[in-house]
């Protein structure tokens, strides 16, 4: 708790300093105090707001939404950062004028790293008429033309870009080799040694006008206000109202603009949540696929289980395992040509003798007290093997009868006598008719 709270003081601190730096225009130094702010405390929203505010300010549009949102999802009421948002929506136009200048700033970066530079101070130029207020792409252009030994062109550049941030430490270095090689540095020392020259004056010097006379220190004061009020009236009735407009322009089609690219990240955002969603889905359906193919007694892989339980029961010499594993398979399954000849020789076994073992088997159910629905079902595995078997349909029709189904025993003895009428067994299923 203690950490929490050193942490919190220590961000409103930087955050202090930074918002100091802000109103000096010392905007890089201000990002370098905000940032330290948020790492000590990355839900200081103000520090976040005020950072967005200055990436704004320099041209990095994106950055600025960026930090924006974040401090939206920090905060999502009473945060000024939702009216920064809607203003730059308001601004139509600006949002794909600022999102096409990073675009050609770093093609214009790409060209100059690959010793194309004439086409990216081409770039670099058409791109800062539409949006001369950022500071790298100026920054940028001023480097290429000094290194174009075109220094005139370079200082005007470095003056725009120092005009948006006073302090950038880059801009002042470029600016600096700028005056010296146009000899502006000499004329600017100079003039600093002159200001700052502490030659004795003398009597001649000093040439007292006809009409001077000393002011009282009334008079000093009086004028002194006198002054102040008529500029700061000059400041609010001149430059106030153009400035604001200015101001309100500008963050109208900057704000409009990113709100425009704001509301295409959110359809694309949008957009890749529903792939996601879709593909969750995929992925949940094809794992339930998946679960049910393994878990389906009709699967591939069910039936090559019970071919090698069935195999096992071979070499185990138990037949009637293997016999009723042989009815619960799909053997059309196997015959994939890998195990067909394993597959061949086991159903013809089984036709062979299969039948009459479960057959066999349901004779010792049947002669079993209450085994009359085992015996049943073993006589119907039987059929499945060799259903031409009337003996084992009359045998069927018995069972019913014992589990008082007459309706399904008279059906099998329909059958024998319908098709085996000359058997043994279609005379007794007369009887059991009672023809």
């Amino acid at each position: 708790m203690e950490t929490g709270k050193t942490n919190s003081r220590i961000a409103n601190a930087y955050y202090n300093l930074g918002l100091r730096k802000a109103k000096q225009r010392d905007l890089t130094g201000a990002v370098g105090a905000l940032k330290t702010s948020l790492r000590f405390d990355k839900c200081q929203i103000d520090a976040r707001n005020l950072l967005g505010l200055i990436y704004h300010e320099i041209g990095e549009v994106g950055a600025a939404l960026a930090q924006w949102v974040i401090s939206l999802s920090f905060l999502d009421h009473d945060n000024l950062a939702e009216e920064y948002i809607q203003e730059v929506y308001a601004a139509r136009g600006y949002l794909e004028v600022a999102d096409q200048a990073a675009k050609k700033y770093n093609q214009a970066l790409a060209y100059a790293q690959n010793d194309n530079e004439d086409l990216a101070i081409l770039m670099l130029m058409r791109m800062l008429e539409d949006f001369p207020r950022y500071v790298k792409a100026q920054e940028l252009l001023a480097l290429l033309y000094i290194h174009h030994e075109d220094y005139t062109k370079a200082g005007r550049c470095l003056v725009k870009a120092l005009q948006i941030d006073r302090y950038n430490p880059k801009a002042l270095r470029y600016m600096d080799v700028a005056k010296r090689h146009t000899g502006k540095a000499d004329v600017e020392k100079k003039k600093i040694k002159n200001a700052f020259s502490h030659r004795q004056m003398q009597d001649d010097d000093i040439i007292m006008p006809p009409s001077y006379r000393e002011n009282t220190g009334v008079q000093t004061i009086w004028n002194i206000l006198v002054g102040l009020a008529l500029g700061c009236l000059v400041v609010y009735f001149l430059m106030v109202p153009a400035v604001r407009e200015s101001l309100n322009e500008t963050h109208n089609r900057e704000l409009q603009a990113n709100l425009e690219l704001i509301n295409q990240a959110n359809l694309r955002i949008d957009e890749l949540e529903l792939q996601i969603e879709e593909a969750m889905e995929a992925r949940q359906a094809a794992e339930e696929s998946l679960q049910a193919w393994m878990g389906n007694s009709d699967s591939v892989t069910a039936q090559y289980q019970n071919l090698i339980r069935i195999l096992q029961a071979y070499r185990d010499e138990d037949m009637r395992t293997a016999v009723t594993l042989y009815v619960e398979t799909n053997w059309d399954a196997l015959l994939d040509g890998v195990v067909d000849d394993t597959v061949s020789w086991i159903r013809q076994d089984m036709a062979e003798r299969g039948w009459q073992l479960l057959a066999q088997m349901g004779d010792e159910a049947a002669a079993r007290e209450g085994g009359a629905a085992t015996a049943a079902d073993y006589y119907e595995k039987s059929l499945r093997i060799n259903g031409a078997n009337p003996e084992v349909l009359y045998k069927m029709g018995l069972t019913y009868q014992q589990l008082g189904d007459v309706s399904t025993a008279n059906d099998y003895f329909g059958q024998v006598i319908l098709n085996y009428p000359d058997s043994e067994y279609a005379e007794l299923s007369r009887t059991q008719r009672g023809y």
